[in-house]
């Protein structure tokens, strides 16, 4: 489960959904096995975890991995195979039965590219 900091409103779905789902549909199309490969790899990554970030899961180079149908489906644009995969892995923390916050934040005064993910206690 995801919540926005501060309100800790349970988010229910994926920004840009205008983006997401035709995007989910062309990974379909280019592999129907890859979203349920990537969803249970993240999931298992983040039941390991209690913060991790989005940019620096996938590594730069996409090339022979379960991330590298993402490129693909996305015409092979890598600002937006980012972006979808950004998308992903906030599907992902939304499906975990674990409670997670998110936000932008920087690192030595640098903004992170991508957002960081944090256990939270779940709300009452």
């Amino acid at each position: 489960m995801l919540f926005d900091v501060p309100s800790m409103k349970k988010l229910t779905r994926v920004p840009y959904e205008e983006t997401y789902r035709p995007l989910r549909q062309a990974l379909d199309k280019v592999n129907p096995n890859a979203f349920p490969i990537i969803h249970n790899e993240l999931t298992s990554r983040f039941h390991g975890r209690q913060i991790d970030t989005s940019s620096w899961i996938p590594g730069k180079d996409w090339t022979g991995t379960i991330y590298d149908p993402i490129y693909v489906a996305c015409g092979l644009d890598e600002a937006a195979a980012a972006k979808f995969f950004g998308q992903i892995v906030w599907q992902v923390v939304m499906d975990l039965d674990s409670c997670w916050a998110s936000g932008h934040y920087e690192l030595d005064g640098v903004q992170i590219k991508g957002r960081t993910y944090f256990s939270i206690d779940c709300p009452k």
